[in-house]
């Protein structure tokens, strides 16, 4: 089960888009795949399944909030009692992989001050592993699941480095940067490079010094970054954005070759009737092009984790 955390600061870079596709593009291939919503803003969850049906079956009690609202009331939970199966993906996909969601909750914002109520001890030994089980929280609750429950658990981070998030990539084999080739969009991921190292290094100190020795260190891999919403002309990125692109591929960070491109209309259209663009059939070719874009971006993904896996 590799497990991935999608990430990016800045909100509206394509990042939701790219986890309900590359999750449904893996399952259309007989994938097993687990999303799990991290965001307060529940762009995934509403891209999957209708409000209606999140306040009627999901809100009350099996949102990745309650899950996170059990810990902080020390009450017992099993993160596989949130796992549900969104029904219009599922029936795209019979006779193909499997698509299970997570859901968030707008409540969601206000867990990560809860979470950091719990951060505190009585002393520097207590306060440490409270730290290592607060930032645990996520991979103890994933390798609860069987190991062969999911070939692949995608994360959609908020657009923050927050507690929560901090939990998401603990629980990571590998964190990637959807990133639109703009100003804004490009100049917190060397930022996001750095905090990354940062909890890496902070994490695995703690790790030595617990005595238990049950805590692994941890080594996300950055599998890259893969430019979203690129408008394209004459088979190239426009002028304008090509600068960001080239700057971007100087942070020594490895950069995907194949793209998201940008259709305000089929991405827009997508979370209204509860199915991934990857999933649809489409009579236009341009919007096929936005389709086979998808398609080459999941065959790197899945050559990236291969190699990563077996160099």
């Amino acid at each position: 089960m590799q497990i991935i955390s999608v990430i990016n600061y800045k909100g509206g870079v394509g990042k939701t888009t790219t986890t309900a596709n590359l999750g449904a593009g893996l399952a259309w291939r007989g994938k097993r795949v687990l999303l799990i919503d991290l965001d307060p803003q529940a762009s995934l969850t509403f891209s999957l399944v209708t409000p209606d049906e999140w306040e009627e079956d999901l809100a009350e009690d099996t949102t990745i909030k309650s899950w996170f609202d059990a810990y902080t009331n020390k009450q017992s939970s099993q993160l596989s009692d949130l796992i549900f199966t969104p029904a219009r993906t599922a029936t795209r996909l019979v006779g193909k992989g499997q698509l299970d969601l997570i859901a968030s909750h707008l409540g969601l914002i206000n867990v990560d001050l809860e979470l950091a109520t719990e951060l505190g001890g009585a002393s520097l030994k207590q306060s440490k592993l409270n730290y290592m089980k607060v930032h645990r929280r996520l991979a103890d609750g994933l390798h609860q699941l069987d190991d062969d429950a999911y070939d692949y658990v995608l994360i959609d981070c908020p657009p923050n480095f927050n507690v929560v998030t901090k939990t998401a990539i603990v629980a990571s084999d590998f964190v990637l940067i959807p990133a639109k080739p703009d100003y804004l969009s490009t100049l917190g991921i060397d930022y996001l490079k750095r905090n990354l190292k940062e909890l890496v290094d902070n994490y695995n100190e703690y790790a030595e010094l617990d005595d238990r020795n049950d805590n692994p260190p941890i080594d996300p891999a950055i599998l890259g970054i893969v430019f979203t919403m690129l408008q394209i002309y004459g088979g190239e990125p426009i002028s304008s954005i090509r600068p960001f692109i080239a700057k971007t591929k100087k942070l020594g960070l490895p950069v995907f070759a194949a793209n998201i491109r940008e259709n305000k209309t089929i991405f827009a259209d997508a979370p209204q009737y509860g199915v991934p663009v990857v999933l649809n059939a489409y009579s236009s070719g341009t919007h096929n092009d936005v389709v086979d874009g998808i398609e080459r971006f999941i065959d790197e993904f899945l050559d990236r984790i291969e190699n990563w896996s077996n160099p």
